[in-house]
């Protein structure tokens, strides 16, 4: 097994550099956590589109934001695109005061044993402006979280700025 943990902001060219880590892999299943697309968003179509043409044409796409499972199997190299959209799936979940929400325990868990090849990406949210909405600071605060417990579980930890690589760990 080994865990590689790719961060940076938006549109930093973080999926492309993991996508190019594991383009020589003879197979990769490329987990999608976003869900279907949204028939009236144009934007987020186009970027979905542009992820899905620059993958290798021999990988498997699985669109889903059930994580553990995944880590859990054996199987090929996984990509994961990403820990950020994954969250927001899982935001709605209420933890008792001062504990984390069980989904986020299980992948940090699923992350911690895994026996793949797996590369996870996402975003970088801490670095910017304090969002005006209690929803936004409980989004970013919990995206925090989520990086500083996976990238103490990862093998490599990268910050993609510009387009450029930096290893962290």
């Amino acid at each position: 097994p080994y865990r590689v943990l790719i961060t940076g902001g938006a549109r930093s060219g973080k999926s492309a550099e993991a996508e190019r880590r594991l383009a020589a892999w003879p197979e990769v299943l490329y987990v999608a956590t976003a869900g279907p697309v949204p028939p009236d968003d144009a934007d987020w179509a186009a970027r979905v589109a542009a992820h899905r043409t620059r993958r290798p044409a021999h990988w498997t796409t699985l669109e889903t934001a059930d994580l553990p499972p995944l880590l859990r199997a054996d199987g090929p190299p996984l990509l994961i695109d990403c820990l950020t959209l994954w969250l927001t799936a899982h935001l709605g979940e209420e933890p008792p005061a001062g504990e984390w929400p069980a989904g986020l325990r299980e992948l940090v868990a699923a992350w911690r044993d895994t026996r793949r090849h797996v590369i996870a990406v996402t975003n970088e949210a801490g670095s910017g402006i304090v969002p005006a909405t209690a929803l936004g600071r409980r989004f970013r605060d919990a995206l925090g979280r989520i990086n500083a417990a996976v990238a103490a579980e990862s093998d490599e930890v990268w910050h993609v700025v510009a387009g450029i690589p930096t290893r962290l760990r």
